[in-house]
């Protein structure tokens, strides 16, 4: 009697629930048309208007997007096959419309293109759970969303999300629905609508799929960004042993074929096409981070770039491109021990940088080597030791500003819990020149407890380091010992902003993107932040020119060029670096293994400044010499525009 009476409340309190959220909504949809009376008008016209001009050619065809090199050439189009790929609705297997019906709209065949009682749920779920566990979007609100409007966050897109998915349904009958639905959807990495999807990951025809391979692509567009399986394969079979359990419960697959389904082992088929891969992954970051600005999520923007018919144009220069690749290679070629994978283990990474706009113009994340599946970009997607590289922009840089000079005495002596010099050797009182020409340890470590932590690493946070932690403001940090490191790329932007002047601009690579219909809709801003001290940058640079011209860069001296720049070994030689730059680029190198081991004879000086040399003397061989502003000249400067304006200033009064 007990139960029955705890039975009935609960389900007197569901139906209040279900009530109220009704009147909730029927109060805020009233609420709105009373007060947004015309816009809600407007809205539905534009619905209805998107409807009628609708065609079946919306849904099997996508605009082929272009990326360029900095002198125009093409570096890759992407376009979405859909074309290609499309099916017709009797083409594709039952297993996959049950699929997709059982997990992302069960309730499609009954609604007309909105399901209310979804909705309710899925407040339901909000109210008991704290958060969105089930969504309310049916299969036609999300076709409608995706193909004709954009994922912004707000009534207005909503609310003409519904009336258009109600207008679709008017129109098209839900054969024709789940057609378009399932040859459209995302299941990542440039693959648009099903058929793509079994050709990409498993190089078979989707009717040659297992009920496995199925429900394992399904998973996919749930989330591509998180579901990719060429990143995080196991998120995916995990998706898809939860989706086999509710279709199991559902009655669309029986005990046995979900039991023999969730023990089959996937095996991806990936063919790689010929790309450039290390510069276009760069490019497509970038892409994807300026358009996520305007409300995309990231796996939303990179899908973007293959059915939107974008122009974009970069700053990547064919010719340096291919010349740091070739430096890297030929120096470390030697080196042929692959893993388990086939990955070379030794690896390296480059990144170039033109001084005059700050914007990368080349981007090595690895050595050349055909693979399959995901290519990773150790220039930008991995984070490193930086060893005594970090030494000026943490240490130096900061203390030339507060009153130190080049000729600065400092001690340079082993003292009890202090690091020891890499050779083990100890110079007394020298100059804090040499003491950057020969990365004197001892003496970095007891100038950064002048600096302090807190300080030096603040530097690095106004240049977008983003793997600083509190773990970090520690006096190891001195000597590059941070808890994950930094990547060449924020290494290379943070020496180009020294040669800057101290100025630091962005190290992207993007300089405008054009819409299909001709629309600019992003053009590189010219923006600059002061992080440095002008004058402390100028005698940084005077500094480290010592560094190639006597100290442990000496080798990167490049024949009739002004150059400066910093060698970086960490602990156990697992990381060497090389960071270096004229007035005309700044470049840095890093070799190291994925999985960090010692190397014994990998030091800055060797492979990294190797890598470095052999690329900077190539694309200076036709330019002229230009040297830097010495500390005396830029005094001189500054004296005089003083002068200039105490004099202006004293005519005008």
């Amino acid at each position: 009697m007990r139960k029955r009476r705890v039975l009935k409340t609960i389900i007197l309190s569901f139906i209040i629930i279900v009530l109220v959220a009704i009147l909730a909504a029927l109060v805020i949809v009233l609420s709105f048309i009373s007060k947004h009376g015309d816009t809600w008008k407007s809205l539905k016209n534009s619905a209805l208007s998107i409807a009628e001009n609708s065609t079946r050619e919306d849904f099997c065809t996508a605009l082929t997007s272009t990326v360029y090199y900095d002198d125009g050439s093409v570096v890759t189009s992407l376009k979405a096959e859909k074309d290609v790929y499309y099916l017709d609705y009797d083409k594709i297997p039952k297993l996959v419309i049950d699929t997709f019906v059982s997990v992302e709209d069960k309730r499609f065949y009954e609604h007309k293109g909105v399901d209310y009682i979804a909705i309710v749920r899925a407040a339901w779920s909000l109210y008991t759970n704290k958060e969105i566990t089930q969504g309310g979007s049916t299969i036609t609100q999300q076709l409608s969303r995706n193909t004709y409007l954009s994922h912004e966050v707000s009534w207005d897109r909503k609310i003409t999300e519904l009336f258009l998915a109600r207008a679709l349904e008017t129109k098209y009958s839900k054969k024709d629905i789940l057609e378009f639905y399932i040859n459209n959807v995302y299941f990542a990495n440039g693959n648009y609508g099903i058929q793509s999807a079994a050709m990409g990951y498993f190089q078979k025809d989707v009717s040659e799929l297992t009920l496995s391979e199925v429900v394992f692509l399904c998973a996919i567009p749930n989330n591509p960004e998180k579901y990719d399986p060429l990143v995080n394969l196991d998120a995916v079979i995990s998706r898809r042993n939860q989706m086999l359990n509710t279709m199991q419960e559902l009655g669309v697959v029986t005990k046995e074929e979900c039991k023999e389904a969730l023990v089959e082992k996937i095996n991806l088929n990936v063919v790689k096409t010929e790309k450039n891969n290390y510069v276009e992954t760069y490019i497509f970051e970038c892409a994807a981070e300026i358009l996520m600005e305007k409300g995309l999520t990231h796996s939303e923007a990179l899908a973007g770039l293959y059915t939107e018919g974008y122009s974009i144009y970069t700053s990547i220069d064919k010719t340096l491109q291919k010349q740091l690749q070739m430096s890297l290679d030929a120096n470390l070629a030697t080196y042929t021990e692959v893993n388990d994978e086939g990955i070379y283990e030794l690896q390296g990474a480059a990144v170039s940088i033109d001084n005059d706009t700050g914007r990368v113009v080349a981007i090595v994340g690895g050595r050349s080597q055909a693979t399959k599946g995901y290519t990773l970009n150790r220039a930008f997607q991995s984070y490193r030791q930086p060893g005594s590289a970090i030494k000026p922009l943490v240490i130096y840089t900061p203390l030339l500003a507060e009153g130190y000079t080049a000729d600065t005495i400092v001690v340079d002596e082993k003292e009890d819990g202090g690091p020891a010099n890499s050779n083990n050797k100890y110079s007394g009182p020298i100059t804090i020149r040499d003491a950057v020409a020969y990365s004197k340890n001892t003496v970095a470590w007891k100038l950064f407890e002048e600096v302090t932590p807190q300080e030096g690493l603040k530097y690095l946070l106004n240049m977008n380091f983003e793997k600083i932690v509190s773990g970090d403001y520690v006096p190891a940090a001195s000597l590059g010992g941070l808890t994950y490191g930094a990547s060449v790329l924020e290494m290379t932007a943070a020496y180009a902003t020294i040669e800057n002047e101290g100025k630091y601009r962005f190290p992207g690579c993007i300089t405008k993107i054009v819409d299909a219909d001709g629309n600019i809709i992003y053009e590189v801003p010219e923006t600059e932040k002061e992080v440095y001290s002008p004058y402390a940058c100028v005698v940084m640079t005077d500094i480290m020119k010592s560094v190639v011209d006597y100290g442990t860069g000496e080798n990167a001296t490049i024949d009739g060029l002004t150059c400066a720049g910093k060698t970086g070994t960490t602990d156990k030689n697992k990381d060497g670096w090389f960071i270096g730059y004229t007035a005309y680029y700044t470049t840095g190198v890093w070799v190291g293994y994925d999985m960090p081991k010692e190397m014994d004879d990998l030091y800055g000086y060797t492979y990294p400044l190797q890598i470095w040399k052999a690329y900077m003397q190539a694309i200076h061989s036709d330019l002229e010499d230009k040297p830097f502003i010495t500390p005396a000249e830029y005094l001189e400067d500054w004296e005089n525009k003083q002068r200039e304006e105490a004099d202006s200033t004293k005519n005008k009064g």
